[in-house]
């Protein structure tokens, strides 16, 4: 029986068939699961944009949904390439996101600042599971030697990242605006030094929702 040196050599050597195989199932069931999260998204964006307070937020969403749309035909391209049927496997961790921003539109007031803020957070917890979704795809592509579905995906990582990053900024630039109202309403409060956690060149998903 072969070491367990000699079975990781093999595995990064792509000499290793059993584990390929077993990789090529886990890449597809992902991609499934990933292809199930990006279509309900969509129609939770559309929720999330119509329930928006502002229009910077609101434009935010649709764009994002906009984007998901190409991103979901990347990924019937790839089930093309691959030779696979196109099919989803249901996710409970995108419902369960998708409900978190619903309970948000439930328990804010509607026009306010806060609201806004909600969905934004629950927004970018989304975006969060989908990075992660796509970066695990991208390195099984790259260890499958999947080159052409590594090219797609790579796209939609970047652009899930871009995503988050404006989120983010978004988010900040909320946090500014209410704490300028408190330190109109309570002048010398703490909040007017407020500044944001991130300049807009960081990786701001190595941080948290609302750049704090």
């Amino acid at each position: 029986m072969a070491s367990l040196t000699d079975r990781i050599a093999s595995f990064f050597g792509g000499e290793d068939s059993t584990t390929d195989e077993g990789l090529r199932d886990l890449f597809i069931s992902e991609l499934k699961e990933v292809y199930y999260a990006e279509k309900h998204s969509i129609n939770a964006l559309n929720n999330q944009a119509d329930a928006g307070t502002t229009n910077e937020v609101r434009t935010a969403f649709l764009q994002h949904r906009d984007e998901s749309q190409v991103q979901i035909e990347r990924l019937e391209e790839i089930f093309r390439i691959i030779g696979v049927k196109t099919e989803e496997i249901k996710s409970d961790a995108i419902d369960g996101l998708i409900n978190d921003a619903k309970r948000v539109i439930a328990n804010t007031e509607a026009g306010s600042l806060t609201r806004d803020a909600g969905l934004i957070i629950a927004v970018q917890k989304i975006e969060h599971f989908e990075i992660a979704s796509y970066g695990s795809l991208l390195t099984l592509a790259n260890v499958l030697d999947f080159g052409q579905s590594a090219e797609l995906l790579a796209l939609t990582l970047a652009e899930e990242k871009e995503a988050d990053r404006k989120l983010t900024i978004l988010a900040e630039s909320f946090v500014n605006k209410r704490s300028k109202v408190e330190e109109d309403e309570h002048p010398g409060s703490h909040h007017a030094s407020r500044h944001p956690a991130h300049s807009p060149d960081a990786d701001v998903t190595l941080g948290g929702t609302l750049g704090i």
